[in-house]
């Protein structure tokens, strides 16, 4: 029995210390990674601490892995050993659902299992992600990453990147249309890279005058202070399309007006209920607002290659893996421009 270092927590009330878990046999359908690099998302420190209920202990979180190919079965012929690739929150679904056949596979209609904290064919039962030194992943939900994009700087493409790039792209953003990207966080900032990189006029909508410099430099056009009610007043009717980041519950109706005749607020950030939604600014003027859940493999892999031509990776902070508890800290505390990403080199 081979043992693979990791870092996980054992309840919902203790920190993620150094731990061994033992991964599958290979499959014929199997790769197995050396991780290189594990991004650290919003999502890990809600598993870790049990907030959505359903986690299984002891869990070891990750989902925007990196690494190199050290094995695969004979099933696996599109890779090569020592091929840089990744994994993302999508670990297997049904594949004979019509999303699964559709390659939105993050609408299976059985319901996708996540790279973690799924059950699934390893020992235990369920699976373990990202925050280990290896891992075995089927076949098609494994990324190839191309050439020429920063493996550390990649990782959070394979969460924030796909969040954001999925709706732009389903809702057809283009050059001529404007675009607001609300809230400038680890969702946000990439949301605005890719959105200017499509060609439209992109507009960073926050509460913050401070981080309007910043938005700049990311790729935005312009800032648009939320908390400004003249500036917003300015722009009613002003947005074909609004890509809302914001984590937690908020006024959407706060936003609703930006919008032009047939523009959509689509939602990426808050998950539950909010506030009550006031559908008058919506009949009239037949807005809508959306929600949209990572992308498919297909998609994701589209995306890859999208990043890689222009040059896009995440604003990062590389941490050694025993900083990781210092590191949900400081995401609690907004504390992070804009995502961690684990050097696993430092995980012995």
């Amino acid at each position: 029995m081979t043992l693979t270092a990791c870092y996980a927590a054992q309840s919902d009330k203790s920190l993620l210390e150094p731990f061994k878990i033992e991964r599958r046999k290979l499959g014929v359908n199997d790769v197995q990674i050396a991780i290189e690099f594990c991004g650290v998302c919003h999502t890990d420190i809600h598993f870790t601490k049990n907030e959505w209920g359903g986690t299984h202990y002891p869990v070891v979180p990750g989902h925007e892995i990196i690494g190199k190919v050290t094995a695969f079965g004979a099933g696996v012929t599109h890779l090569k050993i020592g091929q840089r690739v990744g994994a993302g929150y999508i670990g297997g679904s049904c594949g004979v659902c019509t999303s699964c056949k559709s390659s939105l596979e993050q609408y299976c209609l059985e319901g996708f299992s996540t790279i973690f904290n799924s059950p699934s064919k390893d020992p235990g039962g369920f699976s373990f992600g990202g925050y280990s030194k290896s891992i075995v992943v089927d076949k098609h939900f494994v990324l190839i990453v191309p050439t020429g994009l920063d493996p550390a700087g990649a990782a959070p493409l394979l969460c924030a990147g796909i969040t954001t790039y999925s709706p732009l792209m389903h809702w057809g953003v283009k050059p001529g249309m404007t675009v607001g990207i609300i809230g400038l966080g680890g969702l946000g900032h990439m949301g605005v890279k890719l959105a200017h990189a499509m060609g439209a006029k992109t507009v960073m909508i926050t509460t913050s005058k401070d981080k309007a410099m910043t938005a700049i430099k990311l790729g935005a056009d312009e800032v648009l202070i939320s908390t400004d009610l003249v500036a917003m007043q300015s722009m009613v009717n002003q947005f074909d399309f609004l890509l809302n980041t914001i984590p937690g519950p908020h006024d959407y109706n706060h936003y609703m007006n930006l919008l032009k005749v047939d523009g959509c607020m689509c939602i990426v950030g808050s998950i539950g209920p909010t506030a009550e939604l006031n559908t008058e600014p919506m009949v009239y003027r037949r807005r809508t607002i959306a929600g949209s859940l990572v992308g498919g493999i297909k998609e994701t892999q589209e995306m890859l290659y999208f990043c890689a031509k222009h040059q896009i990776v995440a604003d990062i902070e590389l941490i050694k893996m025993d900083q990781i508890n210092t590191a949900y800290e400081r995401i609690l505390k907004n504390d992070v421009k804009y995502r961690f990403v684990i050097d696993m080199s430092s995980l012995s």
